[in-house]
C-alpha cells in the first residue's frame, strides 16, 4: 500500500478537481447563453399565427351579404410585447368565368357569437363586441368571429378566391391568411329565397368535396 506524504495530493484527486472546475465553468456558460437567449427572444416582436377555421358563414343583410368567419389568432413564444389586431378586412374577388363580376367591399362590422334559437331550430350570431383592437399574447390567444358586411352586394354562382387581412400595431406588416369559396347556383337560390335572418354554413373539410379536384379545400356549401 502506497501512502501519499501530507500535504500531497494524489494524481486522481487532481485529476477530479481539475474536470470538476471545467464541468462548473461550462455549466455556468451554458446558462449564460440560454439566459442571454431568452432574453433575446422576449426582445423580438411576437410571432403571430393566424389558423382559419374549417367553417364559414354567410348570410343575407337586406341587399347586401354578411360573413362570418372566425381564425384562431395564436402565437407560440413568448415575447416582452404583446401583439395589437388593430383592424380586420375581408377581401373576395370572383375568378374563373365570374372574373369580370365587380367585387365586394365589405368591413369589419363587429363581432358575433353562436347562439341556439329554440324556437326556430336553428343557429343565430348575437353580438358581441364592436370592431375594436384585439390583444394576443402566448397566454391570451383570440378566436373572434368577425362580422364583415357589405351592404349592397350578393352572391352570384362561381368561385372566389378570398383573403383575410389583420392590421397590426408597431408599423409591422398585415398578417393574411388566403382562401377560395365555391357558391354553386343551388346555394345562391337557397340563400336568396330563405330566412332574412339566415345563415348558411360553408366547410372546406367535407370528404365529399376535399377529395375532388374541382373543389380541392375550398369552402363549399354544406348541402351541394
Amino acid at each position: 500500500m502506497t501512502v501519499n506524504a501530507p500535504g500531497e495530493a494524489t494524481p486522481r484527486r487532481g485529476w477530479f478537481d481539475s474536470v470538476h472546475k471545467w464541468a462548473a465553468t461550462a455549466a455556468a456558460v451554458v446558462a449564460l447563453a440560454l439566459s442571454l437567449y431568452n432574453w433575446s427572444e422576449l426582445k423580438q416582436p411576437p410571432r403571430l399565427d393566424v389558423t382559419l377555421p374549417h367553417l364559414m358563414r354567410i348570410g343575407p343583410a337586406g341587399t347586401g351579404t354578411l360573413v362570418y368567419f372566425q381564425p384562431t389568432l395564436s402565437t407560440r413564444f413568448k415575447a416582452q410585447d404583446v401583439e395589437v389586431i388593430t383592424d380586420a378586412r375581408l377581401r373576395l374577388a370572383p375568378v374563373g368565368s365570374i372574373s369580370s363580376s365587380k367585387s365586394p367591399e365589405f368591413y369589419w362590422q363587429g363581432n358575433g357569437v353562436p347562439a341556439f334559437d329554440f324556437e326556430s331550430n336553428e343557429i343565430r350570431i348575437e353580438w358581441s363586441g364592436d370592431p375594436a383592437p384585439l390583444i394576443v399574447s402566448q397566454d391570451k390567444p383570440q378566436q373572434p368571429m368577425f362580422q364583415f358586411q357589405d351592404d349592397t352586394w350578393s352572391f352570384q354562382p362561381g368561385r372566389y378566391e378570398g383573403s383575410v387581412q389583420l392590421s397590426r400595431s408597431g408599423g409591422r406588416e398585415p398578417l393574411t391568411g388566403s382562401f377560395c369559396l365555391i357558391i354553386s347556383k343551388k346555394a345562391v337560390d337557397e340563400m336568396r329565397g330563405g330566412d332574412a335572418r339566415g345563415i348558411y354554413f360553408f366547410r372546406n373539410d367535407l370528404p365529399k368535396f376535399t377529395s375532388s379536384s374541382r373543389y380541392g379545400h375550398c369552402y363549399v356549401r354544406e348541402t351541394d
